[in-house]
């Protein structure tokens, strides 16, 4: 008896901790889903073949050590179909001990090396390279970021021209993947970018939300850089940026033509130190900028402001919604009678889970990447997406280490081989 009742006092502990957590999950889980329905549709967009080819870019390439890749970025770069007087292609060898600079300047790019022991990393070099362009005596509108083992459609500029003519001054462009049937990891990962490349960027851009700078393949307006500065120099650069963007009323917008192809991780192990990294600096955002964000959301009444603080603590819902899940698992195991499996209520619990679980493979189709492969590996998604709890928690306490990890990148592919070019789906 004495055991009973004490069973059942936990059981009641667990359900009104459970039904706390639902209250406080539920709000998020509901914006988070009606916005991702503006993304279910494509809308016909401008023809970019309208728009006459006026805007000049820089195209830069920021590159560690990547001997391996960077041949192909810059030829591939050199090709794109966009007069060649109107662009150019300037590589940085930030920290290099290998051939990074001798082989991008052999296959026509502009290199600059660049040797920091303290200021490390992606955004350090970013800023230094901004402010040689300024200093220029040719003049650009706008400049390309990269990273060295990307590869871009060959309407790439085409699209941001459009964009910028249309006074967009901040574009963020269709992240894909060059590898995604190398491994499980790196199927996960591109699942990941094109449900969030529908749901997430598509959607916000309909609504007149920010898109969110995604760290390669975006384009900024020089006198945005000159107004504002870059600034962004965490372990998150794209996020911060965004965040200062967002704060001086500006935003980013989408261009879901425009494809830039990233090799992804093969590894657990690599995809555990890179996705820490984001969520080291996602954290570090979040504790610098939140309250601003939410006191100018509440003050100007800004929707995008609210969406974006939204975005930078959405990790920590995550880790509260497993939290929740894990309890509710450890309910099921312990106190759920058979008897109770076939009841209305477990049944819905249950159809709930599975479509939330198996929504984005819609969107996954739509955009014309299923294959049986992807099918694979999508079913297996869940176990991938479980992952990120450990590793948002190990982000948060790790915060303030600022540390730059290198990924290794080794896919010196062509264009040619990502198949069809300017569409995304």
């Amino acid at each position: 008896m004495f055991l009973n009742n004490n069973f059942a006092a936990i059981e009641s502990v667990l359900k009104s901790f459970i039904f706390v957590l639902q209250i406080i999950l539920f709000p998020v889980a509901t914006y988070y889903f009606i916005v991702s329905m503006f993304g279910w549709f494509k809308r016909k967009d401008d023809n970019a073949d309208n728009y006459k080819p006026i805007k000049r870019f820089a195209m830069i390439v920021a590159a560690h050590n990547e001997e391996q890749v960077i041949g192909s970025i810059v030829r591939n770069l050199k090709s794109v179909d966009y007069p060649q007087e109107m662009y150019d292609v300037f590589v940085i060898a930030d920290n290099c001990s290998d051939n990074t600079a001798k082989i991008a300047t052999e296959s026509g790019a502009q290199a600059f090396e660049r040797f920091d022991e303290y200021k490390k990393g992606k955004g350090f070099a970013l800023e230094w390279m901004f402010e040689k362009i300024f200093k220029m005596e040719k003049k650009y509108d706008a400049v390309c970021v990269f990273d060295a083992d990307n590869l871009v459609s060959l309407n790439f500029l085409k699209e941001m021209n459009k964009h910028l003519c249309k006074g967009h001054q901040v574009i963020q462009g269709y992240l894909d993947s060059k590898n995604p049937l190398d491994s499980l990891i790196s199927g996960s990962y591109s699942i990941t970018y094109w449900m969030n490349n529908r749901l997430f960027q598509l959607a916000r851009y309909y609504l007149g939300l920010s898109a969110a700078i995604g760290g390669t393949g975006f384009v900024v307006a020089t006198e945005v850089l000159k107004e504002i500065g870059w600034g962004a120099t965490c372990l998150t650069e794209d996020l911060e940026f965004t965040i200062k963007l967002i704060l001086k009323g500006k935003k980013a917008f989408w261009a879901h033509n425009a494809i830039v192809y990233d090799e992804k991780p093969l590894t657990m192990a690599q995809s555990w130190r890179q996705r820490k990294r984001w969520m080291q600096g996602q954290a570090d955002c979040a504790c610098r900028y939140f309250v601003d964000l939410m006191t100018k959301a509440v003050k100007k009444r800004d929707w995008v402001a609210f969406d974006c603080a939204l975005y930078v603590i959405y990790p920590a819902i995550m880790v509260i919604s497993g939290f929740g899940l894990i309890l509710n698992v450890i309910r099921f195991l312990l106190f759920t009678n058979p008897s109770e499996l076939l009841t209305m209520d477990f049944v819905l619990s249950a159809v709930s889970l599975f479509v939330f679980t198996y929504y984005g493979l819609i969107f996954i189709v739509l955009e014309g990447k299923l294959s049986l492969k992807v099918l694979g590996y999508f079913l297996l998604f869940p176990i991938y997406s479980l992952t990120w709890l450990p590793i948002i928690i190990q982000g948060y306490i790790d915060k303030d280490k600022k540390e730059w990890v290198h990924t290794l990148h080794t896919r010196a592919l062509d264009i040619k081989d990502m198949g069809k070019l300017g569409k995304a789906g």
